[in-house]
């Protein structure tokens, strides 16, 4: 397992077996190699990008472009076409729209809005495949996004399988991934409404040789006033989606997966069912704004059975409040990791509690890649070492909506290892971090935690802020 930060703005991860520990490593570089090259040809906030020269050109101008480039662009043709609109490269004019209002901290004009939609539902470019050139029609802002990261996880995960003597690759770029080799793949879908690095998921799948994508609008969007906006928007009204909040897709590529899991969240229900039942083998689990799931008929057969258990709040509660903790508080620690550049390994991490006797009573979070390495984590390790196993939920993959590279929350719900609640009083909460024979950096929080609730900023150091 490796994991990078702002690999296409977000976060990468992979996963790949084999005998040998080079072979891994040659196909990881294949991979990342693949990863830069495509990122050269799409990227829209790289000004020397093939995209971005191509977008400089003098309209009604074929231009040559390459196959990648082109494929591109046929996809959003076929894909807008598809879903009726709801995908557009042009959605980009009305997300720029919604961000300049955010500026000026007021809703868009409505004339506003009637011109963006104007704009998007014009045709802006020309596609001849007999020369694979493409002629730029207008001047409408158009992104890349919404079908790139899918696009380059299927090539990487292409790469690094022939590339190399490796028997299964995970490709998992900002929480959409393809699994492709011998074993199935363990996949924690994020809860929307409970999204922090350890909280429980909101199903467990097992998957082999297909992709999983999932988009929502809980991680990213912009404030306007008191209510928050996505960053998703229909490009047939020019406004942020607001019904649907996540939608995991199982397709058998990455494309098919990634469009949907877009198109769903703006669709009706009934038009995202119209739609998956016209893409052989894709899957679906949509979290409506209310909480409610819906599921396409063939889910359940990915989705791992787990025991229910028997739970008591009522007593869970009177137990809380005799030790003085309110369960209906929790603590939530949010962190960044710094200097992240391109192609930066995560760092190891652990995150704990101890009490005001320096006693660990709750692990938090133990992000790593191999077993072998866990000691790197000297003070995490001095105290928990005897009782580590590597388990292989440690080693889940997670689908969930893009998060912005570098940034992760944690949360405590006031219990110890043993599923206990803690009195109130004083903890500390510690983060460990450390990279291959690298340098091994700790920070501790203390914190009085009682009935009230309270906000601490600890100032950081080199890796975490």
């Amino acid at each position: 397992v490796s994991n990078y930060e702002n690999i296409l703005g977000t976060s990468l991860e992979f996963k790949m077996t084999s005998t040998s520990e080079a072979e891994v490593a040659k196909a990881e570089q294949v991979a990342l190699k693949e990863i830069k090259r495509l990122s050269n040809i799409f990227s829209a906030y790289d000004v020397n990008s093939e995209f971005s020269q191509w977008m400089k050109q003098d309209l009604n101008k074929p231009v040559k472009v390459s196959n990648e480039l082109f494929e591109m662009l046929s996809l959003f043709d076929s894909w807008k076409e598809k879903t009726n609109g709801a995908l557009d490269a042009s959605a980009a004019v009305a997300s720029q729209l919604w961000r300049n209002a955010a500026a000026k901290r007021e809703l868009p004009s409505k004339l506003a809005l009637k011109n963006a939609v104007a704009t998007m539902k014009t045709k802006h470019y020309l596609l001849n495949s007999a020369d694979l050139t493409v002629t730029r029609l207008d001047n409408s802002t158009l992104v890349m996004n919404s079908f790139a990261k899918s696009y380059i996880i299927n090539k990487a995960t292409e790469a690094a399988f022939a590339a190399a003597q490796v028997s299964n690759v995970v490709v998992n770029i900002g929480g959409d991934l393809v699994t492709k080799g011998n074993e199935k793949d363990l996949i924690h879908v994020t809860n929307p409404f409970e999204n922090a690095e350890n909280d429980a998921p909101l199903a467990k799948l097992l998957v082999g040789n297909k992709a999983v994508a999932t988009s929502g609008n809980y991680r990213r969007g912009i404030q306007i006033g008191k209510n928050w906006y996505s960053h998703i928007v229909d490009p047939r009204t020019a406004m942020p989606v607001d019904g649907i909040i996540s939608a995991t897709v199982i397709a058998e590529n990455a494309v098919d997966a990634g469009a949907l899991a877009t198109a769903f969240n703006i669709l009706t229900l009934a038009e995202s069912k119209e739609l998956s039942e016209k893409v052989e083998g894709a899957e679906y689990l949509i979290v409506t704004k209310s909480g409610k799931i819906v599921t396409s008929s063939g889910w359940n057969k990915y989705v791992i059975a787990e025991e229910k258990k028997l739970e008591k709040p009522e007593l869970e509660a009177s137990s809380a409040f005799q030790k003085g903790w309110d369960p209906k508080f929790e603590l939530a620690v949010s962190f960044q990791f710094n200097a992240i550049e391109d192609n930066t390994h995560r760092p190891f991490a652990a995150i704990w509690v101890e009490n005001d006797k320096r006693e660990s009573i709750r692990n938090l979070a133990l992000w790593y890649n191999k077993p072998k390495w866990i000691p790197d984590l000297r003070n995490w390790y001095r105290i928990n070492g005897e009782r580590f196993n590597a388990d292989k939920q440690n080693y889940a993959s997670v689908t969930g909506a893009t998060r912005n590279p570098g940034k992760y929350t944690v949360k405590w719900d006031g219990k110890d290892d043993a599923g206990k609640y803690v009195p109130q009083g004083k903890y500390t909460i510690i983060i460990e971090t450390a990279k291959e024979h690298g340098t091994d950096e700790i920070l501790r929080q203390p914190m009085q935690l009682l009935k009230a609730p309270v906000k601490v900023t600890h100032n950081g150091n080199v890796e975490i802020s």
